[in-house]
């Protein structure tokens, strides 16, 4: 069925009616947009795929808006061997956007009070039997809107005798959060360079700060959860503190996901994420991209935090002894726990044999 606005709706999937007119624009929308790629030797490769495909009527069997964003997302990211650049389509006409131009007071003010209806995706703070805190974050948001939030959360965690970070369904956001994050757990000085940001002309510096709003987090253990939703700024936390060999990352391998870059709006129901920038650590002068970060221990997802609590109620009896009353009993309940759900895991998957 065609809607009065010209997508279709079969059985709830919304789509469009795709013309040449709009798969022309599409394509020469990207084209240029290309021209602000951090890679331009992939850039000029995918710009000369993408125009030679116009000269020939490329795509023109493709009548579908999903279909259409789908491969051309596919076809981009095997050209440029890179997993951010990304084609997405909305059923729903797009507002005018520029990426080169910031945002008014009042799209500032509905972005904070969105992400403030999400608690600023600090998501769950708690004391974990045995005395280990437990921080889960669904994203970075910017520190001027959650700053204050995660001073709470670290005050709260403040006496525990470790923490486990959970990134397992973070899929990034901001570079400010990350360096604020980390700063809470390392020392105020010296400061530590955390990571280089490069743009087309400039390198962007990320620090430690001297001040944080909460007390910090040092000289105990640090657990960071990680699975293959774990993208772009929370790789960069986890990556970060692997380097500094300041935290041990639990779970399985991220996304890949490493170079920062914006949305630009190609057409009335197509916009296209390009990384604009490259982020290299200072450590090792590389980063993350297609590959991934490896944990330091590796096991399923779905046992990271159960894996993270034992290891670190054995880390702490190394350094409790006799064992207080708490961290015995926890350790006992949490290695039964961890004993029923590596049998559970490993029935289901027997069961999709």
């Amino acid at each position: 069925m065609v809607e009065s606005d010209g997508s279709i709706n079969g059985g709830g999937f919304q789509d469009i009616d795709l013309d040449q007119a709009s798969r022309t624009q599409v394509l020469e929308a990207i084209a240029d947009a290309l021209d602000r790629y951090a890679f331009p030797e992939a850039a000029a490769k995918a710009q000369a795929d993408i125009r030679q495909r116009l000269r020939a009527g490329g795509y023109s069997d493709i009548v579908s808006g999903h279909q259409f964003a789908e491969t051309l997302t596919n076809q981009l990211q095997t050209l440029t061997d890179d997993l951010s650049v990304q084609v997405y389509f909305s059923p729903a006409p797009l507002p005018e956007l520029s990426a080169d131009r910031p945002p008014t007071p009042e799209e500032l003010a509905y972005q904070h009070q969105q992400s403030q209806g999400r608690n600023f995706d600090i998501n769950r703070v708690e004391r974990l039997s045995g005395n280990l805190g437990f921080l889960q974050l669904y994203g970075f948001e910017p520190p001027e809107f959650a700053g204050e939030t995660l001073a709470a959360a670290m005050t709260f965690i403040a006496h525990t005798e470790g923490l486990i970070i959970d990134l397992r369904y973070n899929r990034g956001g901001s570079p400010g959060m990350v360096a604020l994050l980390c700063s809470y757990l390392l020392p105020p000085y010296p400061a530590v360079h955390l990571s280089d940001l490069h743009w087309p002309g400039r390198t962007q510096q990320s620090w430690t700060a001297a001040y944080v709003g909460g007390p910090r987090y040092l000289d105990r253990p640090v657990y960071v959860l990680t699975g293959p939703e774990t993208s772009t700024a929370a790789e960069e936390f986890a990556y970060t503190l692997k380097q500094l060999k300041r935290a041990t990352l639990i779970g399985e391998t991220t996304a890949g996901k490493a170079n920062p870059g914006s949305g630009q709006r190609l057409h009335d129901h197509f916009w296209l994420f390009l990384p604009t920038g490259q982020v290299l650590n200072p450590e090792t002068g590389e980063n993350w991209e297609g590959s991934g970060i490896l944990p330091d221990f590796k096991v399923p997802v779905e046992l990271a935090l159960k894996v993270a609590h034992y290891m670190g109620l054995n880390d702490l009896s190394k350094r409790s002894q006799p064992l207080g009353q708490e961290l015995e009993a926890a350790l006992e309940t949490v290695k039964k726990q961890l004993d029923q759900m590596q049998q559970d895991l490993i029935s289901q998957l027997g069961g999709l044999r």
